[in-house]
């Protein structure tokens, strides 16, 4: 019955403005935002373009959730040229040995990753890139000495920093990156895509001299609808194109600072506002700000992302309590997670007795207090580590939380951890404890005391040699099962 069908395209009435998708970013205002995107961006971002060449022979790695717009480059860009799409998960993705056998034992040779990701990789596994034919990495400001590891180590064929808004979906430029200079301090975002436009102005929309900083705003086919239900936020960010001929164009306002620099490439300098990216994601602090003044015992709160000496970001939050009210940073970590997604869930949480203010009576945001290198204020009380797996492990989270104790009963995440220093301290317990861990068992077992007793009841030490050899038979029934999958299908 099949084969009597028409081998003839299916008929569609689909056209280039009809709706994709609709993919949600936070708000400043505390509520999500819709960003509509129409079949056209989609087309534009990974068809006939000038910063990617697609080809059916291209193994490309999902390793991004579908609630983040880089799927929409890895799905699209690799089914509407008759590639392979490979599904990575997470677990395999934070930990850089396992990523590295996945990367070469799918023979994948097209990658995204976000900055974090890519400088946590480069830091464990500099090699792991070697085998890619198109390596993107973006999301927020890199750091340049973890390029120049990959670019001297194991390069891709091509390493590309790419750049770009959800709402001009996914990217909306890139830099081929071949060396980095020493004298920059960050690496550019490059030229527009093709059927892009990137402008950089001054207040009054007015184009500014190379080497100024203004707004970096966006046109081109890549251009979202607008925001979902939103009409009034969709007219204050979507402007009228005051420099087309054509009627109907239209610039976003990304709110983004930038520069052209002398040779045509931009350089990202920044937010004009709250927003911030971190590990990737894109947050607007004020969203998480409205959720902790809704707790009944908060009467004002302040959310800040500040960097470490390491490079990595955190978010810290500042409350003051309501008068007679005793809050635990637990409690609020609690109610903050039924809220908000884990990303958005602050680290570290600092009570005040008020919020530091400027003369004009604003928040004064760089005065607010560094957190304290002491344990936090959490439910579980501090309890010393006893045995030597537990001293091991609680060393080991010391050093990458910057704590100066970690107890038995701590959890990891409640002590300031996150999903990116799992990997630190995958690779740091992995070696001091020679145990095959996986990610897995990290965030099975989350505190001191139950992960010790797991390595405890488990497998015996094992030795380099044979945690090499665990691996290579790992990497070799992987193969085996993916021949039998090739033999079954043929």
């Amino acid at each position: 019955e099949i084969e009597q069908q028409s081998a003839a395209n299916v008929a569609s009435s689909v056209r280039a403005e009809n709706l994709a998708y609709v993919i949600y970013t936070s708000g400043s205002t505390g509520k999500p935002k819709g960003v509509s995107i129409p079949h056209r961006a989609i087309n534009r971002l990974v068809s006939n373009t000038n910063y990617i060449k697609i080809d059916p022979s291209d193994r490309t790695a999902q390793a991004s959730n579908a609630s983040f717009d880089a799927a929409t480059f890895e799905i699209w860009g690799t089914l509407l040229h008759g590639a392979q799409l490979v599904g990575i998960s997470r677990d395999v993705a934070l930990s850089a040995y396992e990523f590295a056998v996945k990367l070469r034992e799918h023979q994948i040779t097209i990658l995204f990753l976000t900055t974090s990701l890519f400088n946590q990789l480069v830091s464990e596994v500099p090699e792991v890139f070697g085998s890619l034919r198109h390596l993107l990495f973006g999301g927020s400001a890199v750091d340049p000495r973890w390029v120049k590891e990959v670019l001297q180590k194991a390069p891709s064929e091509r390493l590309l920093h790419v750049y770009g808004p959800t709402e001009s979906t996914t990217y909306a430029s890139w830099h081929l990156v071949s060396e980095v200079q020493n004298d920059r301090g960050t690496i550019p975002i490059g030229r527009p895509i093709a059927n892009t436009e990137l402008y950089i102005v001054d207040r009054h929309l007015q184009p500014v001299p190379i080497g100024v900083a203004g707004q970096l705003l966006i046109g081109g086919e890549g251009l979202a609808r607008g925001y979902l239900n939103r009409p009034e936020l969709t007219a204050e960010k979507f402007i009228p194109h005051p420099f087309s001929k054509t009627a109907g164009g239209r610039l976003y306002q990304t709110g983004d600072m930038a520069r052209f620099l002398s040779d045509g490439n931009i350089e990202f300098l920044g937010r004009m506002d709250g927003q911030i990216k971190l590990r990737g994601y894109r947050i607007e602090l004020g969203e998480i700000e409205a959720v902790l003044n809704g707790h009944e015992a908060v009467q004002q709160a302040v959310v800040v992302a500040r960097e470490e000496e390491s490079g990595d970001k955190r978010l810290v939050a500042y409350v003051v309590g309501e008068s007679g009210s005793e809050m635990m940073p637990a409690e609020l970590r609690a109610y903050l997670r039924e809220k908000l997604p884990e990303y958005m869930v602050p680290t570290s949480y600092v009570m005040l007795e008020r919020l530091p203010l400027t003369p004009n009576g604003k928040v004064d945001r760089h005065a607010l207090p560094a957190p304290d290198t002491v344990r936090p204020q959490i439910e579980v009380a501090y309890v010393a580590p006893q045995s030597e797996i537990e001293q091991t492990i609680s060393t080991i989270w010391q050093q990458v939380l910057r704590l100066e104790k970690v107890g038995t009963y701590d959890n990891f995440f409640d002590v300031g951890g996150h999903s990116l220093l799992l990997v630190k301290v995958h690779s740091k317990l992995t070696a001091a404890l020679k145990r095959d861990l996986t990610i897995t068992d990290l965030f099975r077992y989350p505190t001191v005391g139950s992960l010790a007793k797991y390595v405890s009841d488990g497998q015996s030490g094992l030795s380099s040699v044979q945690l090499a050899q665990n691996r290579a038979r790992k990497q070799r029934e992987a193969m085996s099962r993916r021949q039998r999958v090739m033999k079954a299908r043929s």
